[in-house]
């Protein structure tokens, strides 16, 4: 099947190439005009603070419940007895009161108490709620960039005044652009890694065609199953690490075909029934991964997890479709490569490093690039090729004399790699699973300085506070939910709770009342607060006469923390169970998909650990800029699945070519060598590309971001460093035969799937012209 795609694509290559043009324009086409529906909301999950949202939602008219909270906030030197600071103040309230389903509660109106202005007079902040049902969560931050405009404009009329807009929701979501540094890099990496243009240029586009639709094809998607909004670009991140190393395995088997002296339609042939198995193996193994994230029960979770999924999988069928087809257009061309197209491939890459850094000079570059190209037909030095490197013997390459190095001492080196993941996975014993807060955007944002601003007026609790509510029949109730208020009260990690205040006074069905804590949101302290409030402060105050259930930003973090904590052991079960299985039937043996199982998860870990070092704890914060805080919760799972999928990929690749050495000479020593040699060169670009591709990452705003990049990038490159380099070839030399030992009964019960080509590969090829 293999065979006959690759060559009905190489044939009919025109046509298969206006297929993926027509396709491509036609889906970003149809995006546009039915849009998407985003939904950053959490589904519930039957918590007590879901209970609670419920009692808010339907007692208070949602007062609390919303996840689209913000605030004004304004600070005066001359203090908020000033006329000109209140009609400031009212005026931007006004703007928020026009947007429909946004609410906003005026500190200088009476029926705030004043509790909304700081002891000290000079902050006052007015609160910000909206209505999901009324208004899309992505259109806030346009409300608060139009805030923050006229908060600008009040401050150059009124001397003193500072206008700030509080909220995550608020703040203008910024599309990430730094995989195009990634981009840039990765064209540098493979040009220098394979000597090619083509060779380079080839992946490149299969990744970028397949990340393109896979992008569109996520936001489509997002009308029919909840999505959050960031989700298509942590799939654009996966996409491009596994769309550039998928065609990049099957180019570099390409060029293998080249250089034994096949023509190029049976090269492109033999490279997909090999490459191309490999590759559609080790895609599915992604996507398991991600659709694993089903498992977990939550929208919001497994919108994640299908956005990521169809990226891949649109670069899989990129990989084996519209590559065979690109191969006919280049065929003996991928193996030249003149001066002309060297030049302008770097200019190309100095013009991508300007869009991702913002620095405009470089993108005068791009032109250049074209002038090269144009140049180069006519100037006979553009015209030259570049002179290709010595080709030798697979025996003398330094990765063949590496895998017998290793060999020769496998127990220090498997000591040695196994210590050091062990050591650098140490941080995670201590992992603590939270949303951040805005105290984690950088200090320069105004949701940021909105933050420090009532920090500094209030204290760290009014940055999120949370609600205690209770369901009352009588004014008895009332007076036994004061009662538990003020026990409450007592804690010492309460800054302040709030009087009851019924829903009714005549008729009262429900109350409420704000606490505010001593400390911020995420802080360790302030969940501890929630835990002991619930477990022992409240039951024992309610004395069997009121239920009182806690509620707010604060008790979902921890309830929607523990939930995810609860299915965690369910999903990392099943997809490793299905990882083993699908290696088990593919490499038919016991040991070596148990060693991939077990070696895969020091690396994860260790990637962890790094993690939770950079994210939590602080290390390097004075280099990275990043605050430390508490990491989120759906993003462990999220980066098991992506890099225990991308894992999975090297030890295919890896493995596919050590047992097609093995089955061929039945030497289980050089074999190990033979593998290693012919793919360490592109598991290694390959590798260094997703490192950097994901490290760019690190350059955006958003702190979920930072952390994806940081933890995907580490996971590659332990992956393809300790792991792939040192444990695989030190193992497989301890177990020897035994790798491939796997019990009769067990064989014969087990589906076959072949990744080393079909039965009669070499036959089938021989016939090709």
């Amino acid at each position: 099947m293999f065979i006959n795609i690759a060559r009905w694509c190489f044939r009919r290559r025109v046509f298969v190439v206006v297929a993926w043009a027509i396709a491509f324009v036609a889906i970003q086409v149809l995006s546009g005009i039915v849009g998407t529906g985003f939904d950053d909301g959490f589904a519930t999950i039957d918590s007590e603070s879901d209970r609670g949202a419920a009692i808010l939602r339907d007692e208070f008219g949602g007062q609390g419940a919303s996840l689209i909270v913000g605030s004004i906030v304004i600070k005066a030197e001359q203090g908020m007895e000033d006329p000109a600071v209140q009609a400031a103040m009212a005026e931007l309230v006004t703007i928020a009161r026009g947007v429909d389903g946004i609410t906003a509660t005026d500190p200088f109106d009476a029926a705030t108490g004043g509790t909304q202005i700081s002891p000290s007079g000079q902050v006052a902040f007015a609160s910000l709620e909206g209505d999901e049902d009324v208004i899309p969560l992505e259109e806030i931050g346009t409300v608060g960039t139009k805030l923050l405009q006229r908060g600008q404009e009040l401050e150059e009329e009124i001397s003193g005044l500072q206008v700030e807009i509080g909220g995550a929701s608020f703040a203008e979501f910024a599309v990430p652009e730094s995989e195009v540094i990634g981009i840039a890099f990765a064209i540098v990496i493979l040009i220098v890694a394979f000597g090619s243009v083509l060779a380079m240029g080839l992946p490149m586009a299969v990744a970028l065609a397949g990340v393109g639709l896979g992008f569109a094809v996520s936001g489509l998607l997002s009308n029919v199953v909840t999505m959050p909004s960031f989700a298509p670009f942590i799939g654009t991140m996966i996409g491009l690490g596994v769309g550039i190393d998928y065609a990049l395995f099957a180019v570099t088997r390409y060029r293998d075909e080249l250089h034994e002296g096949r023509s190029p339609e049976a090269s492109t042939a033999a490279a997909m029934d090999t490459a191309g198995r490999a590759v559609l193996f080790a895609g599915i193994t992604v996507v398991v991964s991600l659709l694993g994230l089903l498992l977990i029960g939550l929208p919001f979770i497994a919108g994640l997890g299908i956005g990521a999924a169809v990226t891949v999988a649109f670069t899989i069928i990129a990989t084996l479709t519209l590559l065979p087809a690109l191969l006919g257009f280049a065929q003996l061309k991928v193996e030249i490569t003149r001066w002309r197209g060297l030049i302008a491939a770097g200019l190309v890459s100095i013009a991508l490093l300007g869009v991702g850094f913002g620095v405009d000079p470089l993108l005068l570059a791009l032109p250049l690039a074209v002038l090269v190209l144009i140049a180069g037909f006519f100037v006979p030095v553009l015209k030259r090729e570049v002179p290709k490197p010595e080709r030798k013997p697979i025996e003398q390459s330094i990765w063949y004399r590496w895998s017998h190095l290793i060999q020769r001492r496998p127990w220090p080196f498997l000591l040695g790699a196994t210590a050091l993941l062990l050591i650098l996975a140490i941080p995670l014993l201590s992992l603590r699973l939270a949303f951040t807060d805005e105290g984690n955007f950088t200090p320069e944002t105004t949701t940021r300085q909105a933050y420090d601003i009532l920090t500094e007026g209030f204290g760290p609790g009014y940055n999120g506070p949370f609600f205690a509510v209770a369901s009352i029949d009588s004014s008895e109730d009332v007076a036994a939910f004061q009662s538990v208020l003020d026990t409450i009260a007592t804690d010492p990690a309460v800054a302040r709770a709030t009087p009851a205040i019924p829903n009714d006074p005549e008729n009262p069905t429900a109350a409420l009342s704000q606490i505010f804590a001593n400390y911020s949101p995420q802080a360790e302290e302030t969940q501890e607060l929630v835990e002991r409030l619930r477990a022992d402060t409240i039951p024992a105050a309610e004395a069997g006469q009121i239920d009182v259930l806690l509620t707010g930003s604060v008790p979902a973090s921890v309830d929607f923390s523990s939930y995810l904590s609860g299915r965690s052991l369910l999903f990392f079960g099943v997809v490793l169970l299905l990882s083993f299985l699908l290696l088990m039937a593919v490499f038919r043996s016991l040991l070596v998909p148990l060693k991939a199982v077990i070696m895969n998860m020091l690396s994860i870990a260790a990637a962890y650990g790094v993690v939770v070092a950079l994210f939590q704890w602080g290390h390097l914060s004075s280099i990275t800029g990043i605050q430390p805080g508490p990491i989120e919760p759906f993003i462990p799972m999220m980066m098991f699945a992506i890099v225990f999928g991308l894992s999975m990929d090297y030890e295919v690749f890896l493995l596919s070519r050590i047992k097609e050495s093995y089955e061929r000479t039945g030497d289980a020593k050089n074999s190990v060598a033979d593998g290693l040699a012919s793919t360490a060169r592109v598991i290694t670009a390959a590798a260094a590309i997703m490192v950097v591709v994901f490290g760019s990452f690190m350059l955006e705003d958003d702190r979920i971001f930072k952390v994806f990049g940081v933890g995907l990038s580490v996971a590659v490159l332990l992956d393809a460093t300790l792991v792939r380099m040192l444990l695989v070839p030190a193992t497989m030399e301890l177990l020897g035969e035994r790798n491939w030992w796997i019990p009769k009964w067990l064989d014969r019960i087990l589906p076959r799937l072949n990744v080393e080509g079909s039965p009669d590969h070499d036959a089938e090829i021989a016939k090709i012209p």
